[in-house]
Order: structure tokens, then sequence, then C-alpha cells
């Protein structure tokens, strides 16, 4: 399994010209960090009007800038947003196809349907979402390898033309982002790797998506050819040296902002997001990022529920203390959260291991932990877990 990174380029902090700039040095200087030791891969979101959350608006050319900083590192888009009218095909794939050629040849592409938020401010129609997902998953590679090109559908019409460069690897290898058994489905259905995620929800949770990913393989109806299709997963990770120092970086309540945080970036009922940390399902299959306040039944946010993750979210949600370790205990007993010291967080990452995922995913930049802290994550789990799995 290959341990990687996956950046938001996140801060929990008032938005100014100087914080977004460290926020942007800060992770190149992490990227070079996660080079030398021995990472596979950085992934990078494309999230537009997302505030602190993330500003992540222009991966590729964020993209470029890692290549020229790195030597061996993999570089991951999980992923770039399918509608066209956010990322026309043809720029897409010249874009992608230049990444590769000046990282030589290290591309891995992650497609994403995009969520609300980027809908309303795009003007694009839900409706055509998964469709134009769909079709860009099998034009990509005609693009990269048929010349000319030429596509003629109801979504879109590509007269013929050169699309140029072409990508230095012969075939970049293809990834679908999503969190719904719908969307596991779909990516083994069209041929390609998924990017699964955990929003501090139990391990089961990944397993039921590989069991509907490899339902989707097994009816596979692309003719993409990636052999090894390739099951990934996202999730929390902030090593410190010790136990104590785990819980005072209180990175168990920069997860939970997170997760409290992203509802309202994302314009998506809350409901959707604690639907997944109870583990139960999101109505229809439906993904959080996709909902609308159709989909759910709101509940009260109730500082006192007996779900003890729940209940610590809601908490912090309402502006209520947060006991550091509580926290911990809390949001760290969850299976697929992994925060701790080496030994903690390799032991769990060994039962992540044990389920088939090819890649983890790891998120250590988020929330309010410090350069500092982020860099220390990332050196201990390179020296103390990296080698162990890889």
């Amino acid at each position: 399994m290959f341990i990687d990174i996956f950046s938001e380029l996140q801060r929990a902090q008032k938005w100014s010209p100087e914080a977004e700039a460290t926020v942007i040095h800060n992770a190149i200087e992490q990227a070079k960090l996660v080079d030398e030791l021995g990472y596979g891969a950085w992934w990078s979101v494309e999230h537009h009007g997302a505030g602190e959350f993330s500003q992540s608006s222009t991966p590729e050319m964020f993209h470029v800038a890692l290549a020229m900083s790195t030597k061996r590192l993999r570089i991951g888009h999980a992923g770039v947003l399918t509608p066209y009218k956010i990322n026309h095909p043809v720029r897409l794939a010249e874009r992608a196809a230049f990444l590769d050629i000046i990282s030589g040849g290290r591309l891995e592409m992650g497609l994403a349907r995009s969520s609300a938020n980027e809908w309303d401010v795009f003007e694009v129609p839900k409706e055509v979402t998964q469709r134009q997902f769909d079709e860009l998953s099998g034009m990509l590679p005609k693009m990269w390898s048929d010349e000319p090109f030429s596509w003629d559908s109801d979504l879109v019409k590509i007269p013929k033309t050169q699309i140029i460069p072409k990508p230095l690897q012969k075939f970049p290898r293809l990834w679908a982002c999503g969190q719904s058994p719908e969307g596991a489905f779909n990516a083994g259905r069209l041929g390609l790797g998924f990017l699964g995620t955990t929003i501090l929800q139990p391990l089961q949770t990944t397993i039921d998506l590989k069991v509907k990913f490899n339902e989707g393989a097994a009816v596979r109806s692309s003719d993409i050819v990636q052999p090894n299709l390739g099951y990934a997963l996202f999730t929390f990770l902030h090593c410190a040296p010790t136990r104590q120092a785990a819980i005072e970086s209180r990175a168990a309540e920069s997860a939970m902002w997170y997760v409290n945080r992203a509802a309202e970036y994302f314009k998506v009922p809350r409901e959707g997001l604690i639907a997944g940390v109870r583990a139960t399902p999101h109505p229809g299959g439906v993904s959080w990022r996709q909902a609308t306040a159709d989909d759910y039944v709101p509940e009260p946010c109730d500082p006192d529920d007996p779900h003890p993750a729940v209940r610590l979210l809601n908490r912090q949600f309402l502006g209520m203390p947060i006991d550091p370790e509580e926290a911990y205990e809390v949001i760290g007993g969850i299976d697929s959260v992994l925060i701790g010291d080496p030994e903690t967080c390799l032991g769990k990452i060994k039962k992540i291991q044990a389920i088939g995922v090819d890649r983890l995913l790891t998120l250590q930049q988020f929330g309010f932990l410090t350069h500092e802290q982020v860099c220390r994550s990332i050196t201990l789990i390179g020296q103390e877990v990296v080698p162990v799995v890889a």
C-alpha cells in the first residue's frame, strides 16, 4: 500500500492575502519533505468559493509548481471537476498532458462530479453532471491517443482537432472520486480506480463501498485499459511523538472542524455528514456532496446526542467547550481516523491495508494544525510507517 498526501490547502483562520500566501508556500515545503521521505503521491482537490476550507481553486497551476519542486513524488488531481462548463474536455486534456510532461510522467488523474456550490457558481444543471462525468471518462483516453480527435454527442460537440500536447505516459491512470455506493459502483463499471472518502466513519463503510466497487467492475462497460483499477481511501491523519502530544495537538477537534464546516462551504445539509458519522445510509445512495435540503429530514443539533462523535460535533458546532482528551478518545477511537503516536497510527493503517486499500490518501494539514505540527507528523509517518507498509 502507498501512503499518499491529500491536500485541501486549508487553514482555519480569517482570510488575508498574507494567510493565503503562507498556506500555498507551506504546502510546497511540505511536498518537498514528502518527496524526500518516500510517500507515494500528493493529491490536490479542485474547489471554488470554499474560503479557508480550501484554497485549492487552481490545482493545475499548483501542480506545475509541485512538479518543479519534487523529483519522484507522483502528482494526483483528486479530482478535476468534470462538468463541461467548469472544465471543457479539450482544456482538461491539454492541461493534464502538459503536467504529465513537465513532471516526467508522474500524473495520476482523478475525476469528480463537483458539488452544489460549484454548480451554482458555474450555472451547471445538476442533471447533466453524472452523464458528463461518464462521457469524459471514456473521452480522455481517445483525446490522448487519437489523431485527429472529434466527438459528437448531445452533451458536447468537438470538431476534428489536434489535442496537444500528448501525455508522456502512454496512459495516465484515471480515478473517480466518490463517497456513495452509487459512486463506487459507477467507478468500477467505468473502468476507473476509486478514491473513496471516510469522514469520521467506521471502516465498515469503506468495506461496503469496496463491495459495490467490485460489483461495478464485474459488469465493466468501458474499454479503458486499466488492468489494476485500484482502490484508494481518504482519511484524517495526525501523528505525534506520544499519546499526550496527540491530545495536546487538538487534532481531533480539527477533524471535527472539518466536518462541521464542510456542509457550510459546500452548501449541503449538515445532516448528510452526520448520517455518515452515524454510519446510516445516505438517502437513495446520494453522496452528501450532491445532496439538497430535500434529501434529508433535519435533525436537532443535540449537545447530549447518545452517539459520542455526533455529541462532540454538535457541541463544537454550538460553540460549547470541548475536553481535548475526550475528543481524542472519541474521534481518535474511530477506526478510520489516524490520530496518535506512530505505533497507534501504524496499527490502524495495517487494518486499512488488510481491507485491500491500495493507496491511503492522508489529510495531514487540516483545521487548526500549524505548519510545524504538520511537518512533524509527515516526518514521523515517513520515517516509521511508510517503510513498513510500502
